[in-house]
């Protein structure tokens, strides 16, 4: 078990890289998986300090295949933060990501809290106000993407920035585990997938994160935005690239990666 120093060393390791950015080396020889949540918390502590808000929580290793990389059986997540928000369209800012990659994904809006289980996918869906389609764009502070299970948890669970979608449909309109998504960057298509490609059934990856934010003292609440895992394979992005998604009933979202000054 590490101690509270080791944890303390691998937060101010991913702070440096994300403030100088410049990545790191892997913080797994400092801690294991039992304190990576400990280090997450711990640098979401202080962006909050610096002024940042929570506005919710993204779910990740939601791939049966990612899950076998890694060597783990269940999914991570990580906490959004009002300064990752952006509205479908905008333009954004490449100068504080690393090495971003981009993944279309199903985003629950909340109209009651998550506090108290069991959860399930029905207990869940009752929580949901509505669905929209979103992008992510993950990013990882340890360089070359070298990652195990303790890493990308301690690095918020690899989290860049993240696009709401302008439709929005409730769960009469729209079943999460049967709409098809299709991302393209640059007028071509680069991923492709579906609903049941996350945990077959994104709702399956709500309740999952209602468990263990209950568990872990920090419930889901009205409000949160859930970003609920990748529908199709991350794809690398770079400076100037246009990205748009399509989820089927929640139409398209769309983002530009801002040129790099010169």
């Amino acid at each position: 078990m590490s101690g509270m120093n080791e944890v303390l060393i691998a937060a101010e390791r991913l702070a440096t890289a994300a403030r100088e950015k410049v990545p790191c080396a892997p913080v797994r020889d400092l801690i294991g998986d039992a304190e990576a949540y400990a280090v997450q918390q711990h640098n979401i502590a202080a962006r909050i300090a610096d002024g940042a808000t929570v506005v919710g929580r993204k779910i990740g290793l939601t791939s049966p295949a990612v899950q076998q990389q890694l060597g783990v059986d269940q999914p991570d997540f990580g906490v959004l933060l009002d300064d990752m928000a952006y509205k479908d369209g905008d333009e954004l800012p490449v100068s504080g990501l690393l090495q971003p990659k981009i993944e279309a994904e199903l985003a629950f809006v909340l109209k009651a809290d998550l506090a108290e289980g069991p959860f399930d996918e029905q207990t869940v869906a009752n929580a949901v106000g509505h669905v929209k389609a979103s992008l992510e764009i993950v990013d990882s502070r340890i360089s070359g993407w070298d990652i195990t299970f303790a890493d990308t948890v301690a690095d918020n669970a690899s989290s860049g920035l993240f696009v709401l979608g302008t439709e929005q449909a409730d769960l009469g309109e729209v079943v999460p585990k049967n709409v098809s998504m299709v991302l393209s960057v640059n007028g071509e298509e680069r991923s492709a997938g579906s609903g049941a490609a996350c945990l077959g059934d994104p709702l399956t990856a709500l309740a999952w994160l209602a468990t263990t934010a209950a568990d872990l003292g920090a419930p889901l609440k009205a409000g949160d935005v859930v970003l609920s895992g990748a529908l199709g394979p991350m794809v690398g992005v770079q400076a100037g690239d246009q990205v748009e998604a399509t989820i089927t009933g929640l139409g398209t979202v769309r983002a530009t990666f801002a040129k790099q000054e010169a």
